[in-house]
C-alpha cells in the first residue's frame, strides 16, 4: 500500500486523543536506514512491505511491492546482527516465480488475463520450509488479493482458495477496494493457520476511515492450512485518521499494515496512517481474537450482527524514540534478546519515494501482565 507519499513528518502532529498504552511494552533497541534505491544484484531495493525472520539461518526476507514495475516480484536476504550499529547486510535477492515458472509481467505489459502481484507480506511456514505471501491483487484490472506459497528458491508451488467475498466486482458495489486489500499476514505458533488481514473494509461492510470516524471493519480470515479453506473470520475496526492534513480535502488514510501472532490466540495488529503534510502515525494494538464473533458467513458487516474484537493499545511509535515515522508495513519477531525476552522488527515501504526512507527499528518487546 502506498501510503506516506511525502513521509517526512512525525506521527502525532494533530493527532486525536487514544487511550494510553501500558507503559514500557516497547522499549528501543536500534534504528537504521538502507540508502534510496540501494542496488542489489542489479535490482532496486525498496517499497519493503514484509519482513520474515529465518531463526535457522539467522537471516531476514524482506518482501518487495514493486509490481514487477522496476524488476520482477522478488524478496531480499539479509543480516541484521546485534548490536545493530549498522543497517542490515543484504546478503541476496530471490525472484518470486509465476504459474508455470518465469518471473511475473509487469503490470503495464501484462495481458488482460494476467494477473500481476502486489505483494504485502511473507511468513516462513513452521516444519514445511515454503513460503507464504500475500498480494493486495489489482482490483483495476479485475483481480482481487491472493495468498500464494512459494519454495524458498521462489518457484511458486500453489494458491490457496479464498471465500468469494475478496473477488472484486467491476461495479464497485461490494467486494475490496483497489490497493487495500490483504496488507497483513500472520501465523499461529504451530504453523496450523494463517491469519490474513484486509488493509480496509470491504466496499459492503462500510466506508473507509476519516479523521472524523472510523470506517467500516476489516476482515481478519484465519486459513487452515491442511485444507487450505478459510476456517473462521473476525471483524476489527481501525481507528479514525490520527492525523489532519495541512491541507483540507487532501489525502489521508488509515489502516491495517501488519498482524503478528503473540501466542494461538492474541494478536499484534499495526495500524499505520498518513495524513498530507502531517506525515505518518503509527499504533501498535493488540487483540484477542476468540473474543469476536466469526463473521465469515455474514454477507455484509454492520452494527448488530456481529462483535469487533476489542483492542488495547500497546505503544503509539511518536513516543519510543525514532528520528521519524514513516511508512512502517513490515514486522516480524526477531531472535531472543540475551534476557530471554521478544525483539520486534519492524521495517518501512518508500515507495520508491526519494522524500521517504527504508527504515529498520528494533524492540524490545514486553507482554502484559
Amino acid at each position: 500500500m502506498a501510503a506516506g507519499l511525502g513521509g517526512w513528518g512525525l506521527g502525532g502532529c494533530g493527532s486525536t486523543a487514544i487511550p494510553p498504552a501500558t507503559p514500557g511494552r516497547l522499549r528501543r533497541l536500534a534504528e537504521a536506514y538502507w540508502p534510496h534505491r540501494l542496488n542489489i544484484q542489479g535490482t532496486t531495493a525498496g517499497g519493503l512491505s514484509g519482513i520474515e525472520y529465518d531463526a535457522e539461518r539467522s537471516e531476514y526476507l524482506l518482501l518487495s511491492d514493486d509490481r514487477s514495475e522496476l524488476n520482477p516480484a522478488r524478496f531480499y536476504v539479509a543480516q541484521w546482527a546485534a548490536p545493530w550499529v549498522e543497517a542490515p547486510e543484504p546478503t541476496g535477492v530471490v525472484q518470486l516465480q509465476r504459474p508455470g515458472g518465469g518471473p511475473w509481467p509487469a503490470r503495464r505489459r501484462a495481458e488482460p488475463q494476467t494477473p500481476v502481484p502486489d505483494p504485502e507480506s511473507l511468513r516462513l511456514r513452521p516444519g514445511a520450509g515454503t513460503l507464504l505471501w500475500t498480494t493486495e491483487g489489482d482490483v483495476g484490472r479485475g483481480f482481487g488479493p491472493a495468498f500464494y506459497e512459494s519454495a524458498r528458491d521462489g518457484r511458486l508451488l500453489g494458491e490457496f482458495a479464498l471465500p468469494a467475498m475478496f473477488n472484486p466486482d467491476p461495479a464497485q458495489h461490494r467486494g475490496p477496494r483497489d490497493n487495500l486489500g490483504f496488507e497483513g499476514l500472520a501465523l499461529t505458533p504451530d504453523g496450523r493457520h494463517a491469519w490474513l488481514a484486509m488493509e480496509s473494509a470491504l466496499i459492503q461492510d462500510g466506508p473507509v476511515p476519516t479523521t472524523r470516524a472510523a470506517g467500516g471493519p476489516c476482515r481478519l480470515t484465519r486459513v487452515d492450512l491442511e485444507t487450505g479453506r478459510a476456517a473462521r473470520q473476525i471483524a476489527y475496526v481501525p481507528d479514525a485518521i490520527p492525523l489532519r492534513p495541512l491541507i483540507p480535502g487532501s489525502r489521508a488514510d488509515n489502516g491495517i499494515s501488519e498482524i503478528l501472532m503473540l501466542d494461538a490466540d492474541r494478536m499484534l495488529v499495526l495500524e499505520r496512517a498518513y495524513a498530507t503534510g502531517a506525515g505518518n502515525s503509527l499504533r501498535l494494538y493488540e487483540i484477542d481474537t476468540r473474543d469476536a464473533s466469526d463473521v465469515l458467513a455474514i454477507d455484509a458487516l454492520a452494527p448488530g450482527n456481529h462483535r469487533a474484537a476489542a483492542k488495547t493499545l500497546v505503544a503509539d511509535f511518536a513516543s519510543l524514540g525514532l528520528s521519524r515515522l514513516d511508512n512502517t508495513e513490515g514486522m516480524c519477531w526477531g531472535p531472543a534478546l540475551p534476557d530471554g525476552k521478544r525483539m520486534l522488527v519492524v521495517v518501512s515501504d518508500d515507495n520508491f519515494n526519494p522524500l521517504q526512507t527504508t527504515q529498520f527499528a528494533a524492540f524490545e518487546y514486553t507482554d502484559r501482565p
